[in-house]
């Protein structure tokens, strides 16, 4: 049984609203790429970390990584899903139809290893595969366009999506292309797979499995690392 992990980089951070593309960002007198690649290249069961990028990104290949044999690039795609679609593209020669893909977003530089190592030893009997996640803490309000609260959403069967989120190879690619043939837009790996009829499982993860999506974060995630030390 084969461990592939795919973080889809191919993105501009355009929320950010900054003229390099976050995973460019500085972190820890690194960049957040390098802070969540050298993490994840710690997880002895991954085969091989695949990153899409975008096709005229020439930063990557210039960034010093603590396990760069790990690591290997390929050209992502315009939508995150294309770009996880292109990843799976990528190995497909190598691997079996039941092996294990987990994906994860370069901007998650605060992933806790024992959260995914958790993730993998509950899902290893699982025929699908699910995903890392937390209950949904705040009251939701639904609004209208206006932006008037039109309902407020019971929270107890809610929850967080987080990454990494991890299937069957199989499953996975054919979610993906299936996605891709109806023209829909899918914002995490499970939608995918949930449009093809499968329940994937949720697995509980850490609060701090922060997602730099705007500038604030970045101090955020500044903090979060010198805690974790």
């Amino acid at each position: 049984m084969n461990y592939w992990l795919i973080v889809p980089a191919a993105g501009k951070g355009q929320r950010f609203g900054s003229h390099i593309p976050k995973q460019y960002l500085p972190l820890q007198n690194k960049t957040v790429m390098e802070c969540t690649l050298n993490r994840l290249s710690q997880l002895t069961q991954i085969s091989q970390i695949v990153v899409p990028i975008h096709p005229q990104d020439t930063t990557a290949c210039t960034l010093s990584f603590e396990n760069p044999k790990k690591i290997t690039f390929c050209e992502g795609g315009v939508e995150r899903f294309d770009s996880v679609l292109a990843g799976l593209e990528h190995i497909a020669a190598q691997a079996n139809v039941d092996d294990w893909v987990l994906v994860h977003d370069v901007a998650r530089p605060c992933v806790r290893l024992e959260d995914i190592q958790k993730l993998i030893v509950e899902l290893q009997h699982e025929p699908v595969g699910g995903i890392l996640a937390h209950p949904v803490r705040d009251t939701i309000k639904q609004a209208n366009a206006n932006s008037h609260i039109i309902a407020t959403v019971p929270r107890q069967d809610l929850w967080q999506a987080l990454t990494p989120q991890m299937f069957r190879f199989d499953v996975l690619y054919q979610a993906l292309k299936h996605a891709k043939q109806q023209q829909m837009v899918v914002t995490d790996e499970a939608s995918a797979v949930e449009l093809l009829g499968y329940q994937p499982k949720l697995v509980i993860g850490s609060h701090d499995n922060l997602k730099i999506t705007f500038p604030s974060d970045l101090l955020l995630a500044q903090y979060i690392l010198e805690q974790q030390v």
